[in-house]
């Protein structure tokens, strides 16, 4: 039954509860952000909170499984709160690992850009010894042995004008999206001869440079 205050509010008891049971869990999100990180080229902007709070989350579970294990706890009990846990942790393990591995095939495109930031400070530490290490591996190895002029670590030739050896992530790739609400008509070009009526919950193959601003600004998920 309603309480007094959710009366005078004019809401029910099961409306409040359907709109808590609306708001997305700890693991959704952790599991949005590692969808959206494995289908975009670039790397995205490190989800602080979500990462931290799925971290909270597991040392919650596995402090739930050490109390049910020490009171006689059913074991089927156990066994779902332990697929749980091992859900969460390798969806955090796998959403790690995805931007680990961009930002050592990117390492130096990441560095000249402003994809810097969207780096946690540990990332940006792991990108720094991976950056020395190539470069001192490759001067080492292979650009100590070539002719003048192409000893360069960023370039083909001292006559390259621009750093042409440089891996770039290549945003032309087409990728499978979603609206997450009626964005209405967007337009996929700088001319505007293509525009698409982004409607909720509708799955669509598009450019992810064209939606690159939606998925920063989160009005759509990669999928």
């Amino acid at each position: 039954m309603a309480s007094a205050s959710d009366e005078g509010l004019g809401f029910e008891s099961e409306d409040i509860d359907a709109s808590n049971s609306a708001l997305p869990t700890e693991v959704e999100l952790l599991k949005r952000a590692w969808r959206n990180e494995k289908a975009s080229p670039e790397i995205l902007q490190f989800q602080e909170d979500v990462v931290r709070n799925a971290r909270v989350q597991i040392q919650n579970m596995e402090d739930t499984m050490e109390a049910y294990a020490g009171n006689g706890q059913d074991a089927l009990t156990v066994s779902l709160y332990q697929m749980d846990l091992d859900r969460t942790e390798f969806l955090l393990r796998s959403y790690l690992r995805t931007r680990l591995r961009k930002i050592e095939k990117y390492m130096i495109h990441i560095s000249k850009t402003e994809l810097w930031n969207r780096l946690s400070k540990p990332e940006q530490e792991f990108a720094k010894r991976c950056n020395e290490n190539m470069e001192n591996h490759l001067k080492q190895s292979v650009l100590s042995r070539l002719p003048f002029g192409y000893q360069d670590f960023l370039k083909q030739s001292i006559s390259s004008e621009e750093d042409d050896m440089v891996p770039e992530p290549q945003l032309d790739t087409f990728v499978f999206c979603k609206s997450k609400g009626s964005v209405g008509s967007f337009q996929l070009d700088a001319v505007g001869d293509e525009v698409v009526d982004l409607i909720a919950d509708d799955l669509y193959v598009l450019r992810y440079k064209s939606i690159k601003p939606l998925v920063e600004t989160g009005q759509i998920d990669l999928v």
